[in-house]
């Protein structure tokens, strides 16, 4: 296309010419003069044109590169944005959440798959079979816990003769065995030297103020043991128990704020055991002395759980570290406690740093089931009994009851 219009520039250059020549009596050399000035000219035009052509396309294509590394520039920003979202992120432990969460999801539908074809085997059954399963005597009624064997009123005496004294028994992460914690546990001494147990003089009606009496000096007593062994370099955890006789009353409880408030230092080794009954009938001003407790670094366990199907992540927010389990029902009717399977739902509570705790052990076969179930913490007979803490580590009014083997803290 280009050396077309320089022929034409040289054809008109040459018309220029011959019309000087012979149209205006120019001589051959001013007419051939003519004729390359007019082409040079024209040659000098088009070049012009052609250059600005040029500028202007580069100048478009630089714009438009320039928008290009613009948005290669945003994508890119963004780009890393996404990848320092990516590399925040703990894949791992989202990944250890979720196989769990397919884990429970299909124990859960093979359960409905049997309830399902347990259901269908029940209808497929004749009238009469269903009659039967009908006209079926109910269950009896669970008998009632038993009475205490020592009244209130001996109780209240032994308390003013200063003959209440506590104990302590191990708490302990399987299958090592090593101590994780002890339960404080509260013991009289009777007139004939002998000791009974919690369950011999806890009243069951009544008796609040000598409640309050227990709980308080039981916890002086984890505040002087937890203080002496941190100041040997041997912090422990000490299991404190508290009831709603505590938590309900003005004076009680605005101790315990204030005892805990004074130990800030210790307080995260002090986790106060609420039955599983108290903790459901909390009044709202009791949950909020129980809420105080957790600000101050104090935990809760809660003991004699009948049932699994709570909220577990609200527990954890209110303080709960632990749920205590009977080990023997668990074991026997785990359906009793959970829908979930018994290997799945220590896992999934760990989820929430809470942990499940067996209590009662009595043999060795029931720590090898538990620990098949995944449950690493337990406390009973079979693994240790009561007996007293170190002396170095107690106040005076403990370092007794000779009859028992010590547990070394």
């Amino acid at each position: 296309m280009q050396a077309l219009v320089y022929t034409f520039i040289a054809l008109a250059a040459a018309a220029v010419g011959a019309a000087a020549y012979f149209g205006l009596t120019f001589t051959p050399s001013e007419a051939i003069l003519a004729a390359v000035v007019f082409g040079c000219v024209c040659v000098v035009l088009l070049e012009r044109t052609l250059r600005q052509r040029a500028e202007n396309r580069l100048e478009k294509a630089i714009e438009d590169l320039s928008r290009l590394l613009a948005t290669d520039a945003q994508a890119g920003a963004v780009l890393g944005q996404r990848i320092n979202a990516m590399a925040d992120l703990n894949a791992g432990a989202r990944l250890e959440g979720v196989e769990a969460d397919i884990s429970v999801l299909g124990t859960v539908i093979r359960q409905v798959a049997e309830a399902v074809a347990e259901m269908e085997d029940r209808v497929a059954k004749p009238a009469s079979s269903r009659d039967r399963m009908i006209a079926a005597p109910a269950p009896s009624p669970a008998a009632r816990e038993p009475e205490p064997t020592i009244p209130l009123e001996l109780l209240r005496q032994a308390i003013a003769e200063n003959r209440l004294i506590y104990h302590i028994q191990p708490v302990v992460t399987l299958p090592q065995r090593r101590p994780q914690g002890y339960d404080l546990v509260p013991r009289l001494m009777l007139e004939d030297g002998d000791l009974a147990d919690r369950a011999d003089f806890q009243p069951r009606r009544g008796g609040e103020d000598v409640m309050r009496h227990i709980e308080g000096t039981g916890l002086v007593e984890a505040i002087t043991i937890c203080r002496r062994s941190r100041t040997g370099g041997q912090p422990v955890t000490l299991y404190i128990p508290l009831s709603r006789a505590t938590l309900g009353d003005s004076v009680a409880s605005e101790q315990l704020i204030v005892a805990l408030e004074a130990n800030r230092a210790i307080a995260s080794g002090l986790i106060f055991v609420v039955s599983d009954v108290d903790w459901r009938s909390l009044t709202t001003g009791e949950r909020a002395i129980a809420d105080a407790v957790a600000r101050k670094g104090a935990g809760f366990s809660i003991a004699n759980v009948k049932s699994l199907r709570v909220d577990i992540a609200e527990l954890a927010a209110q303080g709960v570290r632990s749920l205590r389990i009977d080990a023997a029902r668990f074991i026997e009717e785990p359906e009793v406690f959970t829908d979930f399977h018994a290997s799945d739902i220590a896992n999934y509570i760990a989820r929430f740093d809470v942990r499940l705790m067996a209590t009662g052990i009595a043999s060795e076969s029931q720590i090898v089931e538990l620990l098949e179930d995944g449950i690493t913490l337990a406390q009973g007979p079979h693994i240790a009994a009561p007996g007293p803490a170190r002396p170095d580590l107690m106040p005076e009014p403990t370092r007794q009851a000779p009859q028992l083997r010590r547990v070394e803290l």
